[in-house]
């Protein structure tokens, strides 16, 4: 059996394939066939040892797959059902992994096990952002950073369905025409020369602001995002693709308008089994009735997980990457 590991933190090159024995499911827990493995930043921040695990551990932490064999006290699952997961340590990058009975869901009849595995981690971030974090409203605005990125296509998408207008940052203009497709009403080019993102949302909404900031960015566009929000607007921090924000005087807040700050994580949005199953259910029968459109923007064997990474690093991809075993 084939795994992608890693051994001592570091750069892409820090990614591993070895053999290994086949593990064996203990009480509770499930040997999952992988059929793709999704490929997200939280495993650059393992990797890189910003997010410490105990070594050495197999890269990866969401996959689709079916099931082999369950162990002890495992009712609801059997051989050959078809499951996915995602937010679990070490069961992404290898060809067959063990997985806690309680953290799978069912895939559902017509949804590819691939695009499932595109789906887990970022189709139930967005859900969480627009449903819980903040629940966006009909008539209201927001700014989505990222918003051709994987995360930010499905917020464009469910925002747009909520009746919500949505203005992107993006980084070229064929993603912004690709997020344009998936519900963006405007898009900023904000690494262009002599553009200035608050600048041109302040233009875009008239001087009134958004009502909200989806921001998986981070530095970069953290400080433009508060400055366009509206007087008790809320900054939905969930991500620092490009490192991550400093510290914050909670003054600013105040004086900025009484502006709302949060940082969220998935892992507390889906701690519950019942929540769980809940967005997992909402996403992935999205995906089966065709309401939510999933962009794997790039597939890889397990041999070229470090170019996966190097890719997702650079920026230039849209969408979700995936391993295929």
């Amino acid at each position: 059996m084939r795994a992608v590991i890693v051994e001592q933190p570091g750069g892409p090159e820090a990614l591993t394939l070895v053999e290994r024995e086949t593990p064996r499911p203990g009480p509770g827990e499930v040997l999952v066939r992988v059929a793709a493995g999704g490929v997200n930043f939280i495993d650059i921040y393992q990797r890189s040892g910003v997010y410490s695990l105990p070594l050495p551990f197999v890269a990866g932490s969401e996959g689709a797959g079916t099931v082999v064999e369950v162990g002890e006290g495992v009712a609801d699952l059997a051989p050959g059902d078809r499951v996915a997961w995602a937010m679990v340590a070490g069961t992404g990058y290898a060809e067959e992994v063990l997985v806690p009975a309680a953290r799978l869901v069912p895939v559902p009849d017509g949804v590819e096990l691939e695009v499932a595995a595109a789906t887990m981690l970022q189709g139930m971030t967005a859900h969480y952002l627009v449903n819980s974090t903040y629940e966006a409203r009909e008539g209201q605005t927001a700014l989505v950073t990222a918003a051709a990125g994987g995360v930010g296509l499905l917020l464009c998408q469910m925002l747009r369905d909520k009746g919500v207008r949505v203005i992107g940052t993006v980084g070229s203009a064929e993603k912004a025409e690709l997020a344009r497709a998936n519900g963006a009403s405007e898009t900023v080019l904000y690494r262009e020369p002599g553009v200035d993102l608050a600048t041109e949302v302040d233009r875009l909404t008239g001087g009134q602001g958004v009502h909200v900031v989806y921001d998986g960015v981070g530095r970069d566009t953290f400080d433009a995002g508060l400055s366009v929000l509206r007087p008790r607007g809320t900054m939905v921090l969930f991500g620092a693709a490009s490192g991550p924000v400093p510290p914050v005087d909670p003054q600013l807040l105040n004086s900025s308008g009484s502006l709302f700050l949060t940082r969220p994580s998935l892992a507390h949005y889906a701690s519950e089994r019942e929540e769980l199953l809940w967005r997992a259910r909402e996403v992935l029968g999205a995906v089966a009735d065709g309401s939510l459109q999933i962009r794997i923007g790039g597939r890889y064997p397990l041999a070229e997980a470090r170019r996966a990474h190097e890719d997702l690093e650079g920026g230039g991809t849209t969408g979700k990457l995936v391993l295929v075993p």
